[in-house]
Formats: structure tokens, sequence, C-alpha cells
């Protein structure tokens, strides 16, 4: 590892350790699954509870269950509102290690490093285990930030999960008094700045040999589910001029939102679900579910680009005469990150001998949440297996975290409101 100071290096190899050692806090065996306020969920907040201790950190559990560890400025500066960092440890079902863990497990053994020597600043820093962002357990995300930013939606409290027990009842069991969410809200004046540290999820960096990256903005995302009414028939007796097929319209639509979204950057679109309900090989499919998940930097672009695939929509299912009901499922708009912050983690960045290289974040990540009370700013690190994540295949690499940790070291270092 090529002039990445000893420190740093012990860094990426406890980051590297520790997430190994987090993994083994999972629900299903033979991978990695941690949903909120599961018993191993309790368990990982425990370990995490440790680590930030043995790092001088004051430590406390919310009534959300974030786990949240306080690093002192200076004396004279015990007044001045922090610097707060953190991301998530609850995981999607057989996720992988590194997705929200990383930005925990990082700025901890960043921060060890300036208690072994003594060092404190202007500022004290704040680092946040959410408890909840992935929405696994009861279909609700990014729960530990928005009750951090004041807008955790307490109808989600009657949501239930598999086993049939709500949200409510659940965290009134771990001891947390879901009546009393509001209270939890952090003031904006308490917070300087937020900044995520989270592996890509993608392949650009990885595409460019680059270890690290300044995220520009957090995609918005608007989403819906369609059902298609067609007319089923027998698959040897229907001419083809004479179908109604719902698969096949599917099919045409989902064409079309690739073709849509190809060769605009930061655009992309999706067709995740396509079902058949009650298909068979020798009949022409009557109906048909089907995702649209659309997404962009910018909001403009994205909206033209849903604007653009409704009307073809609406043409496609008039010309194949196929009914289609469409509903929202979800509308976000692009958070961006802040350009003094971003210009901030670049100077860190090339100050470790780096070129900085700025992307948007197609994901979704706590940051989005945070940015209500605070500025935010993310930095991305290199992602491994074709930038694969939410699978157990997602990897990262020791050097990576140790070069990380030194890029988010220089950004504190020299941070400035």
């Amino acid at each position: 590892m090529k002039n990445v100071p000893e420190q740093y290096l012990r860094c990426g190899q406890e980051i590297m350790q520790r997430a190994d050692a987090l993994a083994v806090h999972t629900e299903a065996d033979g991978m990695l699954t941690r949903t909120y306020l599961t018993p191993m969920h309790h368990a990982a907040a425990q370990q995490l509870s440790e680590w930030m201790a043995a790092a001088g950190m004051q430590v406390r559990r919310d009534n959300a269950g974030n786990v949240i560890g306080r690093y002192e400025a200076a004396p004279e500066h015990t007044d001045a509102a922090a610097l707060v960092t953190g991301s998530h440890f609850d995981t999607v079902r057989n996720g992988g290690k590194y997705d929200g863990n990383l930005g925990i497990l990082l700025p901890v053994s960043c921060i060890a490093e300036w208690h072994r020597e003594g060092r404190r600043f202007p500022f004290p820093i704040d680092v946040i285990g959410f408890a909840e962002e992935e929405g696994v357990r009861f279909k609700a995300t990014l729960l530990g930030s928005r009750a951090v930013a004041g807008t955790f939606d307490k109808t989600v409290l009657d949501n239930l999960d598999e086993q049939g027990n709500s949200m409510r009842d659940v965290m009134r069991a771990a001891g947390f008094n879901p009546d009393q969410l509001d209270a939890l809200a952090w003031p904006a004046a308490a917070v300087a700045a937020f900044i995520e540290v989270h592996i890509e999820q993608g392949p650009l960096l990885l595409n460019e040999a680059l270890p690290v990256g300044v995220v520009t903005a957090i995609s918005g995302a608007t989403r819906f589910m369609g059902e298609l009414q067609g007319l089923a028939g027998h698959a040897g007796t229907v001419p083809m001029h004479m179908r109604r097929d719902a698969a096949m319209t599917a099919a045409e639509i989902g064409l079309y939102i690739e073709q849509r979204c190809s060769g605009r950057p930061g655009l992309v679109g999706t067709m995740g679900i396509m079902e058949v309900p009650n298909g068979a090989a020798n009949v022409v499919p009557g109906s048909a579910r089907f995702s649209i998940d659309i997404r962009a930097e910018q909001d403009q672009i994205r909206l033209d680009a849903v604007e653009d695939v409704i009307a073809e929509i609406d043409r496609i299912c008039a010309r194949r005469n196929v009914g289609v009901t469409l509903r929202k499922t979800h509308e976000a708009g692009s958070v961006p990150c802040a350009a003094h912050l971003q210009k901030q983690l670049a100077s860190a960045i090339e100050a470790c001998g780096l070129p900085p290289r700025h992307l948007p974040s197609g994901a979704g990540h706590d940051a989005m949440a945070i940015a209500a009370i605070a500025d935010v700013s993310m930095l991305f690190v290199r992602c491994g297996n074709g930038g694969i994540s939410h699978h157990p295949d997602e990897i990262m690499t020791e050097e990576d975290a140790a070069i990380a940790a030194q890029v988010f070291s220089r950004f504190v270092e020299n941070f400035t409101a």
C-alpha cells in the first residue's frame, strides 16, 4: 500500500476485521440478514457501542434504536455544532458486509487514532449507526435517519412484519417508546454538516481504477406498479394479429423504458418486476404486472422521462388493445450534496495524491433524510466484483479502506463549516 501512512493502514485492517465480526450478527445461517430490532440487530448495536466506547466516545442509544457515539470537542469548543457522520447497520436479506456498515466502522477507527494521539477538534464529532435504512422488516425506509431529522412518519408504526407484529409493538418490546419519537429530532443548529462514507454500489470507480469518489447528488426516483389487462387465449388458435397479449405489451413497455433512459448521463430506468399471473406455456397471457423505477441526478431530467414513459405506455396499450392501470408507489426528489463540502472532500482526495472523481449516487442513503437539517456530503469507496452490492459477493479491499480512512481524516482535520 504505497504512500499510505501507517495509522491509516491500521484503520484499513481494523475496518475489514470488524466488518467480518459484525457480519456474525445475522438472522439466517449462511447469509447476512439483519433487520430492524431483531435480537441480532440488538447484538450488532451492542458491538458497535463497545467499539465506539473503546475509541474514546461517549455512547448512547436513542429511542429509535440508533447507536450514537460522540467524540467531544476541545474544551474551549464544547458548545460548537457537531460534524456528524455515520450510516446504517441493518441489511437487506442475504446482503453484503460493507453496505452501510463501512460508514460507521471507518469513522470509529479514525477517531480511535485521534484518541490515541490525544487530539481534539474545534467541534465534536458524532458517529451515528442508523438503526434502519433498508426497509426490509416493516416496508418503511430510512427510519433511523428520519427520526434524527425530525421527519419520521408515525403512520408506519402500524406496519406489520411477516409475523404480524406491528412496528409500534416491537419498539415497545425493545424498551423504546414510539410515542416519543418526535423528541429525537436534532436541531439544525446542532449540526455543522453531515458526511456519509459508503461503498459506491456500482462499477464506475472500479472501471476507472479509482479508490474513492465525491458524490455530487443522490438521485431522485419515481416508481410505479402497473397492471395490464388483455385477453387470454389458446396459444395455437389465436392469430398473431388478433392477440391482446399482456406479456408482450409489458415487454414492449420495458424496451421503451430502456431506450428512453439510455444515453443520458445520470438517467436510469428499470423494469425490475414483470409477472404473468397463472401463466402457462400454451396460453396467450391475458394479464401482467410490472414495475417501473426511473432515477436521475437532476429532477427535471427524471420528470421528463417519466412523462414520456407514461405517454408511450398509453400509445402502446391503445395500439395493442390492452387496458392499463398505473399506481405511483414512490416519489423522491434529488438531494444535492453541498458544493462547499464537495470541494473539501475533493481537496482531501488530492492531498492524498489521488484525482478527485465526481459522480452521482443512484441509490438512496441516510444522507437524503439528514439533508432536512444540514448540508450533506458523501464519500464513495470502490466496490469489487463489477460493483455488485446488496449481495454476498459485495467486496472491497483493505487498501481501499485505508485510503478512504486517510481521505476522511484529511477532510475532518481541515473541515470548515
